[in-house]
């Protein structure tokens, strides 16, 4: 073990061997000239690191002139729960300032990026819409295009893999933090393409490079890659929670549990009302690919339903190639609203908000509950299609 230099938190002993893939941050020394003579900004928190467990923060501070970090939200430990505000901090080891970008500001402010010449931005993304740090970094592509500042993306390998697009687009009318631009669910994207899409598509403009990966392929998912994983936030501990999320991260917008509070978040799904033998029999006959759906009961330690037994499925993923997980979400909602009755209810918003279902769909379509799972498959896979092709000018692999 040993202590980091720049955040005081101890680190693992680091193995000699690098992985098969090399990320972006480990690709610095190509791009010096990005960085030479120039004072650098950092958008990081704990996944922020490379091959050998190194913060990318401590590798910027020893190769240039790193003068601020910036925080996502969770925090730049990734320790603070969902939505909270993160206060700006300073770090006690080294005295630089860590900005928060989930406070009274989302996006980094004129004052922020006053003495900084560029602004990096390495954070592991989980390939899916609806999770803020892609929308962290369109904001930072925004603020830096309008101070002039440069912008940079290590780049990270898509956990769910780069070949399979899933979902259909966000509408502009619901547009938010949570999901910024009309993108598919699964986008089948690394951070550094998704962050040269969204200049080209949707106009940023920023001064952008993209420091790639070298190895990484599109059939690549995380477990194929033997990079370290850390969790990307307190209920993503796991590549598959990260998998499992984009199925059922919708119901965090309902009365159902999406297992939150448990050892298995995003895995779990049920409540105290719903039978679970029923839920798996009517999930298992469609023969969804990849996945095998098992009744279990689960008691949530915090969250929803805390301390009260829940009744629902399990999602086991036995082939996470062919595992679809919007299709998985899509049947799950179906037959849970099949069976719940009354008993399942979308959480209305308060007063001047909007629905967080909607959100997290980018749409209404679920929460009107007009259309068939099958229906809105069909539409969404035509969506799906032609995102990709759109997208591929932006690929990178």
């Amino acid at each position: 073990m040993m202590l980091s230099r720049l955040t005081g938190f101890w680190q693992p002993a680091r193995p000699g061997k690098a992985p098969p893939v090399r990320l972006g941050i480990e690709n610095l020394a190509d791009y010096q000239d990005v960085f030479r003579g120039r004072r650098v900004g950092l958008i990081t928190n704990a996944t922020g690191v490379n091959g050998q467990w190194v913060p990318s923060a401590e590798i910027l501070a020893a190769k240039t002139n790193l003068v601020a970090l910036f925080a996502p939200e969770h925090g730049l430990q990734g320790t603070a729960v969902a939505g909270a505000a993160i206060p700006h901090e300073k770090d006690a080891r080294t005295g630089l300032p860590i900005y928060s970008l989930h406070g009274d500001t989302r996006r980094p402010t004129a004052a922020m990026l006053q003495n900084i010449d560029v602004l990096a931005f390495d954070i592991q993304d989980i390939g899916t819409r609806p999770y803020t740090y892609i929308s962290t970094l369109a904001y930072a592509m925004q603020s830096a295009r309008e101070q002039g500042k440069t912008f940079v993306v290590f780049d990270r390998p898509n956990p769910l893999g780069g070949e399979k697009v899933e979902g259909g687009l966000l509408k502009p009318a619901f547009s938010s933090f949570i999901g910024l631009y009309p993108i598919p669910m699964r986008h089948g994207l690394t951070v550094g393409e998704l962050a040269r899409l969204f200049n080209e598509e949707f106009g940023i403009g920023a001064k952008l490079v993209v420091i790639p990966m070298k190895g990484w392929r599109r059939s690549l998912q995380q477990e194929d890659t033997a990079l370290p994983w850390i969790m990307t936030s307190p209920n993503i501990p796991t590549p598959d929670s990260a998998r499992a999320y984009c199925a059922t991260a919708l119901f965090g917008g309902s009365n159902v549990s999406e297992g939150i509070g448990t050892t298995r978040p995003f895995e779990l799904v049920g409540a105290p009302w719903l039978d679970g033998r029923k839920l798996a029999e009517r999930l298992n006959a469609y023969q969804l690919p990849g996945v095998f759906f098992r009744p279990v009961q689960f008691t949530p330690q915090w969250g929803k339903y805390q301390g009260r037994i829940c009744r629902g499925v399990q999602i086991h993923v036995l082939d996470r190639r062919a595992f679809e997980p919007v299709a998985v979400g899509l049947y799950l909602l179906q037959e849970i609203r099949a069976l719940g009755g009354t008993q399942f209810k979308w959480n209305a918003p308060k007063a001047g908000e909007r629905w967080m279902i909607d959100l997290y769909e980018g749409g209404s379509e679920l929460r009107q509950g007009r259309t068939g799972a099958a229906q809105l498959l069909t539409e969404w896979r035509r969506q799906a299609t032609d995102f990709q092709q759109r997208a591929q000018k932006y690929r990178l692999y």
